[in-house]
């Protein structure tokens, strides 16, 4: 077993762990299963890396997000760490081949979305895989009373049963008591080995803010704060129309959202992480995954649907520890306004069934099939097929989701790649008889080498197109015809949404919702807006003590930085300073009589806002009375 220290230095050049992460290592490599719960920047993913580095073997890390995946992945692989990741989109014979080298290769970390676990392909391989560690991120879908219900979450029960003496590792940033309760229940946990790092961030100020004019409050907010900032904003157009608005007022500022393309988001992202565009205005999936320590304010235009979601999302802010801001502006509407959309996030039964009905409709499923099937999916074209709402139309696809029958993932880059299937003397003899196509395979075994044949490898069509001085839709067509052939697997550079079935497709009639766990969902995100609305409307209580109640931690200690606790320290400080004035004024009237401004200009302050304040308090309360000439007298 290696050090956990050299493994953090070498890997990520850090010569010492965050609180509570060593003791979670450590848990990890003795064998416990162990649940971690770590505020949004507080190191999670640290927390099963090292131990997985530490031990022979291959972790296993279930997500739900294939962005995120990706992320890790691509981050692990930037650090010579082998890792892969197995999910709807990749081609069967990519999935395959990434297994496979699960079991013979040298892979580190497996990344794997829950859905996969009940595959038979991934049931047949992880019995033959050298599995050290399984670590469960999010972990909060777990569970019923989580605020992101998945039920394919539930099968890793059924893991443990696969290998038993494999200890597990639960990461997740929000879970109330029940939540974490619940997740230790699900997962079987052998014992019960809690780490919990407090929800209080020291350095974040919390403020709820009522405005009738968000954009007029946001832009002073903004020009008041300077650095880095997110703008959360609840739907694309909005996104939109914000930055046209500060951009109108020379504040920099870019939009991101999934309508925009892969190679726009990536632009934009890039420019925000270089602080090249300071202001980035979003829909709430960005963030997830990027490590941008220096966010000095988080802003929300609208009021989130959770705390869970609220806290992190606001928790992007300040992760380098030093001072930052999260700010959500409320508007007179707002609570009725989350009201109707809590409701019709959750739309009736016979909604559901239409749009499952209309969904294998447009894909021609036929009563059976489908199973682990995935589909480019476009929500546009697909209401406007079939007549339906696009709001109710995406309710129901998340519905359809938590109730396990669907996979729906938002639109991510998947660059072109191609795998050669045939051997070389098939090739040769195909090369020699179809001259046409020789100098394309050539090319590819010039620029990729020979693990075109072991691998799927990423290709630029753009890059062969320049090499053989032809176009790159040229050289797609001759991809696709050889495809076609099956001398080669080419698989297209795409960005669109995705569509999964996870389970056999149902008849619409038919479909086995349970009524019960869907209406107690339906009251449980009623009764998360509810503390929402709360939070956000009580101005007698420190809000960070309000969020730790909502987590189930109790704090006698208010964080005195947030509105609540500014506001109760600016009152303090002017009855402090009107205290002072007050004593001397009587010292000078005692003295002598005075006309105000005598008495003002005879008075050792610079809070003079407080001057006539204290004396109009003190001729209420008979302590000083005017003279017939004006003049100020101290009353015995």
């Amino acid at each position: 077993m290696s050090d956990i220290k050299e493994i953090l230095k070498q890997y990520w050049g850090y010569d010492s762990f965050r609180p509570l992460q060593e003791d979670i290592v450590q848990s990890v490599l003795a064998g416990q299963d162990t649940l971690a719960l770590l505020p949004t920047g507080g190191g999670k993913s640290i927390c099963f890396q090292v131990p997985a580095l530490a031990r022979e073997g291959l972790c296993l890390v279930i997500t739900p997000l294939v962005a995120l995946m990706k992320d890790q992945v691509a981050q692990l692989q930037q650090r010579q760490i082998p890792a892969v990741a197995v999910h709807a989109g990749l081609h069967r014979r990519e999935i395959d081949i990434a297994l496979d080298n699960c079991v013979y290769g040298n892979v580190k970390f497996l990344y794997l979305s829950p859905e996969r676990l009940l595959t038979d392909i991934f049931r047949e391989r992880v019995t033959r895989m050298n599995i050290s560690l399984i670590a469960v991120d999010e972990a909060h879908c777990i569970s019923q009373w989580g605020y992101d219900f998945r039920p394919p979450y539930l099968q890793i029960a059924e893991l443990r049963e696969i290998l038993p003496a494999v200890p597990i590792i639960a990461l997740t940033a929000t879970a109330t008591a029940e939540v974490k309760a619940d997740i230790q229940k699900k997962l079987q946990f052998r014992q019960a080995k809690v780490f919990r790092k407090s929800f209080a961030r020291a350095n974040l100020s919390y403020s709820c803010l009522d405005t009738e004019d968000k954009s007029g409050r946001l832009r002073a907010i903004l020009q008041g704060v300077p650095g880095s900032a997110i703008v959360y904003a609840g739907t694309r157009r909005q996104t939109e129309e914000i930055v046209r608005e500060l951009r109108h007022f020379q504040i920099p500022a870019a939009a991101y959202h999934a309508g925009l393309s892969h190679a726009e988001r990536h632009r934009v992202q890039t420019e925000w992480l270089q602080d090249k565009t300071p202001i980035m205005v979003a829909t709430n999936a960005f963030g997830m995954g990027i490590d941008k320590p220096n966010v000095r304010l988080v802003v929300h235009l609208n009021m989130p649907v959770s705390l869970e979601a609220y806290y992190q999302e606001a928790g992007r802010a300040g992760r380098d520890e030093k001072y930052a801001y999260a700010t959500l502006l409320i508007g007179p509407n707002d609570a009725a306004t989350l009201r109707t959309k809590v409701t019709e996030a959750h739309p009736p039964v016979e909604t559901l069934r239409k749009v499952y009905q209309c969904l294998a409709n447009y894909y021609q499923l036929a009563v059976g099939s489908g199973a682990f099937q995935s589909f480019d999916f476009n929500l546009d074209d697909f209401t406007r097929t079939y007549k339906l709402k696009a709001l109710e139309t995406h309710y129901a696809l998340q519905k359809l989701q938590s109730e396990g029958f669907l996979q729906l993932n938002e639109a991510y880059f998947s660059p072109s790649k191609i795998l050669l299937t045939t051997q070389h003397e098939e090739l040769y003899k195909f090369q020699v008889a179809n001259p046409e196509h020789d100098p394309l395979l050539k090319m590819m075994l010039r620029l990729y080498g020979g693990n075109v044949y072991t691998n799927f490898v990423k290709i630029s069509e753009k890059a062969l197109a320049e090499k053989l001085k032809t176009t790159a839709k040229a050289v797609k067509k001759s991809l696709a015809y050889l495809h076609q052939l099956g001398l080669l697997i080419y698989e297209p550079q795409h960005e669109l949404s995705q569509i999964i079935f996870t389970t056999q497709r149902y008849d619409a009639a038919d479909l086995p919702i349970n009524f019960k766990r869907y209406n107690a969902l339906r009251q449980q995100a009623q009764q998360k807006m509810e503390a929402v609305i709360r939070y956000s409307s009580t101005v007698e209580k420190c809000r960070t003590q309000l969020l730790l109640d909502y987590f189930g931690e109790v704090s006698d200690q208010a964080c005195r930085i947030c509105d609540y606790c500014l506001k109760q320290r600016k009152a303090k400080r002017g009855q402090s300073i009107r205290e002072g004035i007050r004593q001397q004024m009587a010292a000078f009237l005692k003295e002598t009589n005075l006309h105000p401004q005598e008495l003002a200009g005879k008075l050792q302050t610079k809070d003079t806002d407080y001057v006539s304040e204290v004396i109009n308090q003190m001729l209420e309360v008979g302590q000083l009375a005017y003279e017939v000439d004006g003049r100020l007298k101290w009353v015995e």
